[in-house]
């Protein structure tokens, strides 16, 4: 029975692990940008986007579709990056080992 009892409290660690490294990546933010940083879209490290910001320059071309599409270009790599990130500080989490199940951001 000890073998279960640590199984346990290894899951109880590895689960508070999870929930500070989750917190922790609620205060971390990364940057996509597109246009050559005309635009620039930043989001937390789960994901969820903080600010776009837009070069004056763009919206004065009036090509609302253009500015649309950097815009949308910005957020997905800005996302991404996210991404990477979550799965590094994962990685660190686990020890490397995969787990069966994908964790929400």
């Amino acid at each position: 029975m000890a073998d279960f009892s640590q199984l346990l409290q290894l899951g109880q660690q590895m689960q508070g692990k999870l929930s500070q490294m989750q917190t922790e990546l609620a205060q971390r933010t990364v940057t996509g940008s597109s246009g050559g940083g005309m635009v620039k879209a930043t989001v937390d490290g789960r994901g969820h986007v903080q600010s776009i910001q837009i070069d004056p320059s763009v919206a004065g071309d009036g090509d609302v579709e253009m500015l649309e599409d950097l815009v949308l270009a910005a957020v997905s790599e800005a996302q991404r990056k996210a991404e990477e990130l979550y799965r590094s500080e994962l990685s660190k989490v686990t020890g490397g080992l995969p787990l069966p199940f994908q964790l929400p951001l």
